[in-house]
């Protein structure tokens, strides 16, 4: 007998049903969590492979986990720990992001650099709803486009949808949206900064403020020498702060708005007006202020954003393992062309901001 496999949808319409969430004991929740586990450790031992590491392990987790979804499929006694993984494990993990910044970060780029992110963060994610709508995508899938293009990538996608609640399929093909694009403005920066007559801080600025994932903003800055990365990082990471009141700020939307998902079905009133909050990104701001006021061992600090990928990835490999292929290629190419033009849009926009106020 094949293994049973429930359908990603189903989890995602358990995930948006009003009743309180099922508890499992902990040895429910094992076999899930060490299959997520081993999907995240295969992703890890895949950017040893020349030429991989400059992908994020929660890019390959993805990958990986959705290659074992479809080829062999997942064991119904999996799906505890794999919705686990997806909820509490996925919000522990965007909390902790916020250990990687300080007020001090935000004060060394200058207030005009963040108002150049704000307005490159909100332009790009209403152009990307407008044209969602224009070219036709499904409402939820438009969402996590821009998320994670105005924002931070594949993080910024998973946690967006917490809010949104979009099915997995179109987590999967946001993620991979992302993910194509960020690489590619990754190969392509370095090539334009004496095309463009970029100094260091101004490129540097460019590349935070518009390439999608960290890794791929540090690969693309610091081809350009130290002061082009370090203002980088700076600006990449204070893109990633800006997570939380976006997240916060959609789930109140979705909330107030009584919206409905794929995952909705007929659109059950009682659970529209029970959208939750996404109240977790309060602690990913709590811990972002301690971490502006206490000074952090450098020791701890690394073990903490080792923490902090090491359950991201997790996250992300049970999301891969709740991805029917099927259903993502019956979504077509227009969800693509959206995220073509969004990082189109972001690096245009950002461009054309850095070079008056920059």
């Amino acid at each position: 007998m094949p293994p049973v496999v429930r359908t990603a949808p189903a989890i995602v319409q358990e995930a948006a049903c009003p009743a309180p969430p099922r508890k499992f004991p902990l040895r429910a929740l094992l076999p899930g969590l060490a299959l997520a586990g081993g999907v995240a450790a295969a992703a890890l031992a895949l950017r040893q492979v020349p030429g991989v590491a400059v992908l994020s392990p929660m890019i390959l987790a993805i990958v990986v986990g959705i290659a074992v979804r479809n080829l062999l499929g997942t064991p119904a006694a999996a799906q505890p720990g794999l919705g686990f993984a997806m909820r509490p494990v996925l919000r522990a993990a965007i909390v902790l992001l916020g250990l990687q910044l300080t007020a001090a970060d935000i004060v060394e780029l200058g207030w005009s650099s963040v108002a150049i992110l704000a307005a490159t963060l909100g332009a790009t994610f209403l152009f990307t709803l407008w044209l969602g709508r224009r070219l036709g995508v499904e409402p939820g899938l438009a969402r996590l486009v821009a998320a994670g293009t105005s924002i931070c990538g594949a993080s910024a996608v998973v946690a967006a949808n917490t809010a949104a609640r979009a099915p997995d399929e179109d987590v999967a093909y946001a993620v991979a949206c992302v993910t194509l694009f960020g690489s590619l403005a990754m190969v392509l920066y370095p090539l334009l900064p004496e095309v463009l007559h970029l100094g260091p801080r101004a490129y540097g600025l460019w590349a935070g403020a518009s390439i999608h994932e960290i890794a791929q903003v540090l690969a693309a800055a610091f081809q350009a020498g130290g002061e082009a990365g370090h203002v980088g990082t700076i600006a990449k990471l204070s893109r990633v702060m800006m997570l939380a009141p976006v997240v916060l700020l959609l789930g109140l939307w979705m909330a107030r708005s009584g919206g409905t998902t794929e995952a909705d079905g007929a659109g059950d009133a009682t659970a529209r007006a029970k959208q939750p909050v996404p109240w977790f990104v309060f602690g990913f701001l709590a811990l972002c202020g301690l971490n502006s006021v206490i000074a952090i061992d450098p020791q701890v600090r690394s073990w903490i954003v080792l923490a902090t990928t090491g359950l991201l990835t997790v996250a992300l490999a049970a999301m891969g393992l709740e991805t029917d292929v099927r259903k993502l290629a019956a979504k077509g190419l227009r969800p693509l062309a959206l995220g073509a033009a969004a990082t189109l849009f972001i690096a245009v926009f950002s461009l054309g901001l850095v070079e008056m106020f920059g």
